[in-house]
């Protein structure tokens, strides 16, 4: 018997265009070129999302980190965003001194629940993080809305949602600021780096003295922070494959919302399965595809990862809500965040999958509900 060959979740789409900009990094990329190709990633990235001002970063985090406390942000303040996260947008905010606040998420979207969040508004609310989870958007409008009637700035986690188009803009360049991810399972990677984006000048000014241990870029005296800042600078050589992966920009996303379509095609006719939505006026960016079943299946996610597993198949929990776990207080009321990653799983889509593989996958989805396909 034959091992069956691995699907795996996601990994990067490299070409040889990556491959000759590193190396040209590797070994040109030092002295008057050591900033080439970072400047160079971040006036394609600008282009690409059409904003007037990015930084990039050595990850999302470290974006996040510097736009909440170049915002002011600090100790005793709070910042709400939804309980169903990666812990990266909500660690930044601990990182100050601030308190994160989860409310619950819609049904359909996954993404935060408008009314949930200006509920939870206090005295002590400072931002309200908008994260497009799996590439899947927010409502915008109405928490835009609501950051205009109590002055509340919008800030944008797009590090899974390069792609996403919302009533025409994309995703990233609607609020207050806006941050992605490059890791390496993203659609456009760097291995590991993120990019902070704004049409805030004030805002990209101090970001920009954050980002370089407070040194102002006026100032001219040498070795002189004006202010204590960070260092979350990407590299070079980081930067190199950046560039490489803009100039491919639209064949990669292209690609993600082909598997995307694909999987919804295979899977219509199944109604209590529910799949990353589209609504008018957006386009879904599709960086990872997850089906979430109804709980009249019975299904649960462990059978559904064991089910994967066993045909050697990658398959990815759905976000545990954050405030499940340890180091934050339990909020039960959440109960879209807790209910829906039970019931839930991320299914593979790297770039050069096949459909033959993505066949595969919903003979094993039909497998693990006991139907035939």
């Amino acid at each position: 018997m034959t091992k069956k060959e691995r699907i795996y979740y996601t990994k990067p789409s490299i070409s040889e265009l990556e491959v000759e900009y590193a190396t040209d990094a590797a070994r040109n990329g030092w002295g008057d070129r050591c900033y080439e190709y970072i400047n160079r990633f971040e006036q394609l990235f600008k282009q690409h999302l059409n904003v007037e001002h990015a930084i990039a970063t050595s990850s999302c985090t470290g974006a996040m980190h510097m736009g909440l406390s170049a915002l002011g942000i600090g100790l005793g303040d709070e910042v709400i965003l939804a309980d169903t996260n990666w812990i990266a947008t909500a660690a930044p905010i601990t990182y100050l001194g601030a308190k994160p606040v989860f409310v619950d998420i819609l049904p359909d979207s996954w993404c935060i629940d408008p009314i949930q969040a200006e509920a939870a508004i206090t005295s002590k609310t400072k931002a309200i993080i908008a994260t497009h989870l799996y590439g899947n958007l927010c409502d915008m409008d109405a928490l835009l809305a609501i950051g205009q009637k109590y002055n509340i700035p919008i800030i944008e986690d797009a590090a899974e949602a390069i792609g996403s188009v919302y009533h025409g803009k994309r995703v990233g360049s609607i609020g207050r600021f806006g941050v992605f991810s490059f890791h390496g399972t993203k659609t456009l990677t760097t291995g590991e780096g993120g990019m902070f984006v704004t049409n805030d000048n004030q805002l990209y000014e101090t970001v920009l003295t954050l980002s370089n241990h407070g040194r102002a870029r006026n100032q001219t005296k040498q070795f002189y922070p004006d202010i204590i800042g960070f260092k979350y600078k990407m590299s070079n050589i980081q930067a190199a494959i950046g560039c490489a992966q803009m100039e491919r920009i639209d064949d990669l996303i292209s690609r993600k919302r082909e598997i995307l379509a694909y999987y919804r095609q295979q899977l219509a006719h199944l109604s209590f399965i529910q799949i990353n939505p589209e609504p008018e006026n957006t386009i879904n960016g599709a960086w990872m595809p997850t089906v979430v079943f109804d709980a009249s299946t019975g299904i649960i996610r462990e059978k559904l990862q064991e089910t994967f597993l066993a045909e050697n198949i990658d398959a990815r929990f759905f976000f545990y809500p954050l405030s499940g776990l340890s180091m934050f207080e339990s909020k039960l009321s959440n109960h879209n965040a807790w209910d829906i990653p039970t019931r839930a799983i991320n299914l593979p889509s790297y770039h050069d999958m096949n459909k033959n593989a993505i066949d595969k996958i919903v003979i094993v989805i039909f497998h693990a509900i006991g139907k035939k396909i």
